[in-house]
C-alpha cells in the first residue's frame, strides 16, 4: 500500500486520519452506489449481501444515481464510475474508504479518469485503483462485502483490501495502511 499525495501536507494529513481512526469504533454510513453503467456497476451483485451481512453495524444504502452528495458521516463509499461527483461535498470520517470502478483510478498522473487520490484528497483514509486497462471482472477490484468484513473485525486497512481483491496485479492500494478504526484493544491474559 503506497500513501500516496500530491505534497506533504496531504501526504501528512492522510496518516493524521489514520492514527486519528485508531480503535475509534466509528458508526458511520456505507454508500453502494449504482450509477446505471453496466461496464462499471459488476460489483452491483454484491451490494444487497453487503447490506445484509453490515446493516445492523452501520447504515447502508443502495443507491442508484450517478453518485451522492452533502453527506456528513461516510465511512465507505463503493461505486463505478470514470469521475465521481459531489466529493467536495462529503465528510469523510477517519478511517474511511472509498474507491470507484474504472480502467485507470490506480494511475495516480496523466490519466483521462479520476484517479483514486481525489478519494484522499476529499478525506478518505484508503481507495485502490487500476493501472492499466483490467476488463470489469469483478476480482479484479475491492469486494464490499469482504472489504467490511475483514475491516469492521479489526483488520488493518491495508489487510481488509488486500483481503477483498482476489487478483490484484493490476492495481494499487493507497492510503494509510495501518489505520484500524475497528481494532479492539488486546488484553494480555
Amino acid at each position: 500500500m503506497t500513501i500516496a499525495a500530491e505534497n506533504f501536507e496531504q501526504a501528512k494529513n492522510l496518516i493524521d486520519r489514520g492514527v486519528a481512526a485508531d480503535n475509534s469504533q466509528p458508526r458511520g454510513d456505507a454508500y453502494l452506489v449504482i450509477t446505471g453503467n453496466k461496464a462499471r456497476d459488476t460489483r452491483a451483485g454484491v451490494f444487497e449481501a453487503t447490506q445484509d451481512a453490515f446493516g445492523y453495524r452501520l447504515n447502508t444504502y443502495i443507491v442508484n444515481a450517478t453518485g451522492i452528495q452533502a453527506k456528513d458521516n461516510v465511512m465507505f463509499y463503493f461505486t463505478g464510475t470514470i469521475s465521481v461527483p459531489y466529493l467536495d461535498s462529503l465528510t469523510f470520517l477517519p478511517g474511511a474508504i472509498g474507491d470507484h470502478l474504472t480502467s485507470h483510478g490506480g494511475r495516480l498522473t496523466g490519466s483521462n479518469q479520476m484517479n483514486a487520490i481525489e478519494w484522499l484528497k476529499a478525506g478518505a483514509t484508503g481507495s485502490y485503483g487500476t493501472v492499466v486497462e483490467p476488463c470489469n471482472f469483478p476480482q479484479k477490484f475491492p469486494n464490499p462485502k469482504i472489504l467490511l468484513e475483514h475491516y469492521l473485525n479489526g483488520d488493518t486497512l491495508v489487510e481488509a483490501y488486500w483481503k477483498s481483491v482476489v487478483w490484484p496485479g493490476q492495481g494499487i492500494f493507497i492510503g494509510e495502511p495501518l489505520s484500524a478504526p475497528y481494532a479492539r484493544d488486546k488484553i494480555d491474559g
